[in-house]
This record gives structure tokens, sequence and C-alpha cells, in this order.
């Protein structure tokens, strides 16, 4: 694994806690890019002629990835024009229970079109504060990120496929924009009916890439009959559905979908089970020392299960002390975010613990 470092020259000369920010270019992608670009530079417009054939390769790259068929896989150039297309066909009037302080395109994006919404906190009770509103509010739709941004907080998914067999009719949205790319995950038993993601973070896909996956039969569920009707009566390929029509309009970039589909490779070669160990290792550690130190928050510290991603109390000041140093991590709500990728190191998070150890004694 440590040999995988080489791959990405920001780790070189930087301490880089930063991935829930942005994941990293690494020397195969961007030799992948170059020759892309290089046969654009010399073919033209030829180099398209095969663009519809190799974006139903990336698609199928995806639902492999995520046990999903790809025929109810879009691509889209991010999460969050993803679930703005997504709400722009379902009725305001339905009820959305979102999580409070959750990602602001995950709750701004109802919140702006008027739909009837309700929350539930989000601490250490957070799936009983859920089923509570659930049971209470009775909402049509259920919209969450899988992990919480700014302080890691995992949802339970076995939580998941127990509330949508107790409550099937309701539509479970996730975000897995923190999520995707740091576990194995199987969408097709997972209970949720959209999954949204980005593929800047933690797929290293680099920027202008995403996609959504529709558990089969929900994409035409909540497409609006207008899209379906002028699909048929146009002059579409075949396989252009009216799902496609309506996500995938305009052209798709074939550089940045590309470079997706090689990072999904890429980590593949590596193996998700082998990535997600070592994330988990390593975040196992930096919670035990964070506590150590009283740097998390209650709910954090209580929960069983969490992800890699951590706020611990900080300031401006040690922001950029920590910057000074060369150790890369990000101002989130009321403190400081770290998070930790596969090509972390345990020597990572000490030489972070040390200025952090430094800074306590000099308080």
């Amino acid at each position: 694994m440590n040999k995988l470092r080489k791959e990405f020259p920001v780790l070189s000369q930087n301490t880089y806690l930063n991935t829930a920010s942005s994941g990293l270019l690494y020397d195969s992608l961007l030799e992948y890019r170059q020759v892309h670009d290089l046969d654009f530079l010399i073919g033209g417009s030829t180099f398209r002629n095969k663009q519809s054939s190799f974006l139903n390769t990336v698609r199928q790259s995806v639902g492999n990835f995520f046990e999903c068929s790809s025929k109810d896989v879009i691509l889209t150039q991010n999460f969050s024009l993803g679930l703005n297309t997504i709400l722009h066909g379902l009725d305001t009037t339905k009820k959305v229970l979102l999580l409070d302080q959750d990602y602001p395109s995950v709750n701004f994006s109802f919140i702006s079109k008027g739909f009837n919404t309700c929350y539930a906190k989000v601490n250490v009770t957070m799936e009983q504060n859920i089923e509570t509103i659930i049971e209470e509010q009775k909402p049509d739709i259920f919209a969450f990120s899988l992990v919480q941004y700014i302080n890691g907080i995992t949802i339970d998914l076995d939580f998941i496929k127990r509330i949508k067999t107790k409550y099937p009719n309701m539509l479970i949205i996730g975000d897995g924009t923190q999520f995707c790319g740091t576990t194995v995950f199987n969408f097709n038993n997972s209970g949720i009916d959209i999954l949204g993601c980005s593929g800047y973070k933690w797929l290293l896909g680099g920027y202008g890439n995403g996609f959504l996956l529709f558990q089969p039969g929900i994409a035409e569920k909540i497409s609006p009959e207008l899209y379906k009707k002028s699909t048929k009566e146009t002059d579409y390929d075949a396989s252009y559905t009216s799902l496609r029509a309506r996500f995938e309009c305009g052209h798709m970039d074939t550089l940045n979908f590309g470079s997706l589909q090689y990072s999904l490779e890429f980590l593949s070669k590596i193996g998700l089970p082998v990535i997600e160990k070592k994330i988990q290792k390593l975040a196992n550690y930096a919670k035990e020392e964070f506590i150590k130190l009283d740097l998390l928050e209650k709910a954090v510290v209580q929960r069983k299960n969490h992800s890699s991603i951590f706020n611990i109390k900080g300031d401006n000041h040690l922001f950029n002390t920590l910057q000074d140093n060369n150790i890369i991590t990000s101002l989130r709500g009321q403190g400081i975010r770290i998070s930790i990728h596969f090509y972390n190191t345990k020597d990572d998070i000490d030489r972070l613990l040390s200025i952090l150890k430094n800074e306590t004694t000099n308080l």
C-alpha cells in the first residue's frame, strides 16, 4: 500500500488529510488524461464518433463497482445537478424528511423548491430520531447524506434496510459523495431507492463527473409523463430512454467520465476490502487519540461506528498552524475537519497529533 503513495505527488511534500474536500490527482490518471486529449488533438470530431459506446462502458463500470445494473445508472456532472433534476419531477406538496445541518446541496435543493420539510437531529441517537419522525410525520421522501460532511457521523446501513422494509412506499434518496469509495457497498440490497455521488472526493475521479443509481423501476416511476411522451416522439437513439433524455441532456465529457472510469478500475485493482480495512484501521486509531485529547464532540465519541472524517476542536490559529506545517485540512462548522483515505498512514496522523499536543500544552 505504501508504494501507492508514490502515485500521489502531493503526499511527498504535504500531510494530506483533506479528501473530504477533494480527492487527489495521481500520476497514472494524469497519463490517461494526457493520452485522451492527445487523441482529441489528433482526431478532432472523429474522436467523438464512439462517444455513445464509450459512455456505455462507463455506466457498466459504475454498475459493477456498486452492484447495480448499468441500465439503472445515470451519468451526471455532479450530485447536485442530478438531485435537482430528480426534484423537478416530484410533487412539491410531498413531505420530505431531512437531517438537520446536512450537506447544503441536499437540504437546500428541497427547501428552495418549496417542499414540505421536517427534520431529524444528527446526534448519538440519530437513527432513533429518524424513525420517530417517520412515525409521527409520515414523510413521503427521506433524503440524507450517508456520511455527514462536517463531523463524519455515518448512518447505519442496516437501519436503512429496515425502514425501507417497514415503510416501502417512502422514497429514500441518499448522497454518497462522502461515502462511495471508502467501503464495500452493494446498492441492490441497500434499501436506498436512489443514490447519487460526485466523483471528485473518495473515488479520485477528478471534477465534472458523478452518477445516480436507481433501483429497478424507480426512475420511470418518478419521471414526468411529458418526458416519457416526448422521448417516444423524438428521433433519439433506441437506447436513449426518457430517463437518459432527462438527465443526460447536452454533451457528456469523455475526459471527465473517462477519468471516473479509470479511477474505479484503479480502486478495484487495489481492492475495496483492502481499502476499507486500511481506512477503518487508521480512523479507529485517530479516533482513540482524538478522544484522549478531548477533541471530539459527544455524539462522535459515543457512537460505535464512524467514518474516517472527524471534526476536531480548533480555531483559525490552529488551522493556520497546521497549514504552516504543510498539514492540509479544512475549516468546517465549529472546528477543523480531518479526513483520512487509504493513501494516508499512521505517520500522517502522528504528525498531526504531535502538533495538536504541542498546541494543547501551550494553551
